[in-house]
């Protein structure tokens, strides 16, 4: 049973940062994926983030980029989201997600495990 605990959400002003962690009960030394997605209030959830575990290599979607880094600490099993200039329009529940033995680190594909969420909510 794959287990992925999110923290580290809270309330910030705009420009502001915040770090989410996620405690996943996977070994990201192997050939996983583990992603970042947000669900804001009466929209669809979108992906902002993927982490290739065994590489380390990151994407990000082209609204976030140069603001949040993706990063993971394989000897812990964390993957963390380091949110920078964060903005208003930021504000959703954040979810770490993962797929397992992939060799696609994408959002077209299912993510089969998810976390309950952290809030992140920024001000103006």
């Amino acid at each position: 049973q794959v287990q992925l605990v999110e923290s580290g959400g809270g309330s910030v002003q705009a420009g502001g940062s915040l770090r989410l962690s996620c405690a996943a009960s996977v070994y990201t030394s192997n050939r996983n994926c583990l992603a970042w997605f947000r669900q804001a209030p009466g929209k669809q959830r979108e992906g902002v983030a993927t982490i290739t575990t065994r590489t380390g290599t990151p994407y990000y979607v082209h609204s976030v980029k140069g603001r949040f880094t993706i990063s993971q600490d394989s000897a812990k099993n964390m993957v963390y989201l380091q949110m920078d200039s964060l903005k208003p329009e930021d504000t959703a529940m954040y979810y770490c997600a993962a797929k397992l033995q992939t060799s696609y680190c994408g959002f077209a594909t299912e993510f089969n495990y998810w976390g309950q969420g952290t809030q992140v909510t920024v001000s103006s």
